[in-house]
């Protein structure tokens, strides 16, 4: 099935349309995703929505194109957005940590969230354990729409091994803090008196001893202290992390999936299609990042490389004097040159003449020609082969939306690059770059 017959992905009426509050971009690392979502903020807020950008670890060049010097947990405005009817953009960029300590900075005692903030497990959970950055990524989005300060929030997920990873994160590290686990470690702080005393010495003393031994005394101790701070908060975990898949799966939002026209990237792509429709999300449609094209598309790469062989051994362009284009037994017999009279310079033996030297300096007309056929033959199979993995993709899932995005020669570096962006987003231009 080709491109032709699946529907095209119109994303402006998307960022128009009001009832759209969330736009999330997913797919795996690498494809444009933070970029994808910079160009449509941009594109947004000049259409008149009032948008905030959540970026995942944007390169700093792509800050930069913001006009910000540095991007951080806090919203800042964008300048030299040219919004109509009160648009505006802001950009941020998660703070994974910070996150996490406002979390506790909200729902605990000041004396109880200095006592989590400071103890060792909990400083390497909110650092580095497994799903945190996910999880604080719907967390800051669930601030963000809580707020209700912007119309639009616009949402890079953050890079995963596995683009399923984003949608796994938030129940997985919600269950961890809410679960039998955690919980268990917590008996000894919710259990007093006597009978609590003989409890701890009969049964915990042999789970913590048994712990203490796989993962050391001092850390067992370390997430016992963590757990009996957390025990008020440990429930609220689970109830955000619910109430943010909710939203996910809310008709405002709206799932962009992007990737490239590679093999390993689409991939992926069908992957998170079938999880979105399986978790009942709304998919949008997928957007095909870096797509090459040529303004010469009948040219097929075989008659351009065969072309290019006939130039380098002089088949095409008759390089000598007589009767051009005629091959062959009949072909006429240049005549030969008469020789120079005094006063005349032949060319051919004057070191002093210009075509002399061109021909040993310079490649000739009909090598920089070769080249360029041989180039263009090397674009037509790119594009032979893009084409190739994007209908596998489009016949595996021929009701996916498609947008496809021209690759640009360069980095974007300012607004108006992103803005070049959006324009090939919502045109879907291919033409050559």
């Amino acid at each position: 099935m080709g491109i032709d017959s699946v529907p095209v992905l119109a994303l402006d009426p998307i960022l128009d349309d009001r009832g759209t509050r969330i736009i999330v971009c997913c797919g795996a690392g690498g494809v444009g995703k933070t970029t994808t979502a910079a160009a449509l903020g941009v594109r947004a807020a000049e259409r008149g929505r009032r948008v905030v950008v959540l970026t995942i670890d944007p390169a700093r060049r792509l800050a930069q194109s913001m006009g910000i010097d540095s991007l951080d947990n806090v919203p800042r405005k964008v300048d030299g957005i040219k919004g109509s009817d009160g648009g505006e953009l802001h950009a941020m960029m998660l703070d994974m940590k910070r996150t996490f300590d406002e979390i506790v900075e909200a729902h605990a005692d000041p004396d109880r969230a200095r006592a989590i903030l400071e103890n060792p497990f909990y400083q390497s959970l909110s650092a580095g354990f497994a799903g945190t950055q996910e999880y604080m990524a719907m967390e800051k989005l669930g601030q963000l729409r809580a707020k209700d300060e912007w119309d639009l929030i616009v949402v890079d997920t953050p890079p995963s091994r596995s683009a399923l990873d984003f949608l796994d994160a938030p129940k997985r590290l919600g269950s961890f803090l809410d679960g039998k686990f955690i919980k268990l470690l917590m008996a000894p702080a919710k259990v007093g008196g006597r009978a609590g005393m003989k409890f701890l010495n009969v049964g915990m003393s042999l789970m913590t001893g048994t712990l203490g031994k796989l993962l050391g005394g001092q850390f067992l101790k370390d997430v016992q202290t963590f757990v009996a701070a957390m025990d008020t908060m440990f429930g609220g975990f689970r109830t955000r992390a619910d109430a943010t898949y909710k939203l996910l799966q809310a008709p405002g939002t709206a799932f962009l999936v992007v990737a490239t026209p590679e093999r390993d990237a689409l991939r992926e792509a069908a992957y998170f299609v079938e999880r979105l429709a399986a978790e009942r999300m709304p998919l949008a449609g997928l957007i095909l990042n870096r797509v090459h094209g040529s303004g010469a598309v009948r040219l097929s790469a075989e008659r351009a490389r065969a072309a290019a062989e006939n130039l380098g051994e002089g088949r095409i362009v008759d390089q000598q004097a007589g009767k051009t284009g005629v091959r062959g037994p009949g072909a006429a017999s240049p005549e030969p040159s008469a020789s120079p009279v005094d006063g005349d310079v032949d060319p051919t033996t004057d070191p002093a003449s210009d075509s002399a030297t061109d021909t040993t300096t310079q490649p000739s007309v009909e090598q920089l020609t070769a080249g360029l056929l041989r180039l263009h033959a090397e674009r037509m199979q790119v594009i032979a082969r893009e084409q190739r993995t994007r209908d596998r993709f489009t016949a595996l899932h021929p009701e996916v939306a498609v947008a496809e995005v021209a690759a640009l020669p360069g980095d974007v570096h300012d607004l108006a690059g992103l803005r070049a962006i959006g324009d090939r987003l919502t045109t879907g231009s291919t033409s050559p770059a």
